[in-house]
């Protein structure tokens, strides 16, 4: 019987011993944390000595450790063999260290360099529009880019300075990516520290052959599914991860195409659900984002959207660009107007609302 390193991680320490049946001469060059030396001959005595315990085995490929657990478990021994041996270990040990690295990276990065322009908007906007509250239970949601990713890792680190107390559960649904992005998402949850639960849907099938809005039916058929899985796991908040750029462009593109001032809001109360919508990334620019996962060296994912096509905010996004050229601060006054008109919820709350002008 055998058992993968990733397997065995998951087991209780103190309920297994760790058997290395390796020559002395190989041992010199490591061994696993807390192995019992034992050779090839003095094994069956060995497990007699420890009968009743499960017996983990292991040489340098677990080849001959195979053979050595299937006689002992037909001795009437509960006997594994580590899959891979002792450099299977060695990779995945090699990989955590550099998972660990890149996670402290990461977090010096948001306190240290990107402090000011990614950690104090991420905190401005939390105080501003009271998003987060005592005892709320959030779900930030991990759609695998770059976006929310960053926005899981800021939740991580407001965990750490909270004042007072509040949950968070770290959400990541799968529309049907390949298995290649599936990959990438989890790696990078493993490089970022972020335990998340992952659950499936088949978004991305159901939406390919739609010829007309295939981008809007995608994006509902999401949000009910989070809602969904929120609720079932006692969540009262929902936090997405869009950003300064996000709503400047949902602003030009009601205006362009629906030919209304309108945008998403900073904090969207869904009385059907009972489920609180917040957007705590909205002082934080497309290009710091951008930045700052380049620095971090943390593959992205590519062609997510099986529809891949021109999309209207493509569009509205590349005429931003072009009129920035000769508008340099065109960004800024937009997301101004939006706070000084202002749009329904975009003005900050309590102590940060703008004073009335005297009559």
């Amino acid at each position: 019987m055998e058992v993968t390193v990733q397997e065995l991680a998951q087991w209780e320490p103190g309920s297994y011993m760790t058997v290395d049946m390796r020559s002395e001469e190989t041992r010199a060059y490591g061994m696993l944390p807390g192995a019992v030396p034992v050779l090839p001959d003095a094994l069956f005595s060995f497990a007699a000595q420890n009968r009743g315990k499960k017996l983990v085995l292991y040489c340098a490929h677990g080849e001959a450790s195979l053979d050595a657990a299937q006689a002992l478990c037909e001795q009437g021994f509960a006997a594994y063999s580590l899959a891979g041996g002792y450099l299977a270990w060695l990779r995945e040990e090699l990989a955590r260290q550099d998972e660990e690295q890149t996670r402290l990276r990461v977090e010096t990065s948001l306190r240290k360099r990107f402090r000011e322009k990614i950690w104090c908007n991420f905190t401005k906007a939390v105080r501003r529009y009271e998003l987060v509250q005592p005892n709320d239970r959030i779900a930030v949601c991990i759609s695998g880019g770059k976006d929310s990713m960053l926005m899981a890792k800021l939740f991580q680190e407001l965990k750490l300075h909270n004042k007072y107390p509040f949950e968070v559960k770290f959400l990541v649904m799968d529309p049907g990516y390949s298995p290649a992005n599936r990959q990438i998402i989890e790696g990078n949850l493993r490089r970022l520290g972020i335990e998340a639960e992952i659950f499936e849907t088949d978004i991305f099938g159901s939406v390919y052959n739609v010829e007309k809005s295939p981008c809007y039916l995608c994006a509902r058929m999401r949000r009910g599914y989070l809602y969904s899985f929120a609720q079932k796991l006692g969540c009262n908040k929902i936090a997405l991860g869009h950003h300064y750029d996000d709503a400047v462009e949902t602003f030009v593109m009601s205006l362009l195409f629906e030919g209304r001032i309108s945008c998403f809001q900073p904090v969207t109360r869904l009385d059907r659900t009972g489920i609180t919508q917040i957007r705590p990334m909205l002082y934080i620019h497309e290009k710091t984002v951008d930045n700052f996962a380049a620095r971090q060296g943390l593959p992205v994912l590519t062609n997510r959207c099986p529809v891949d096509k021109v999309t209207k905010r493509e569009e509205v996004k590349q005429l931003i660009f072009t009129l920035s050229q000769t508008y340099p601060d065109l960004k800024e006054r937009i997301f101004g107007a939006m706070q000084r008109y202002p749009l329904p919820e975009w003005e900050p709350h309590g102590r940060y609302k703008r004073p009335k002008e005297q009559e």
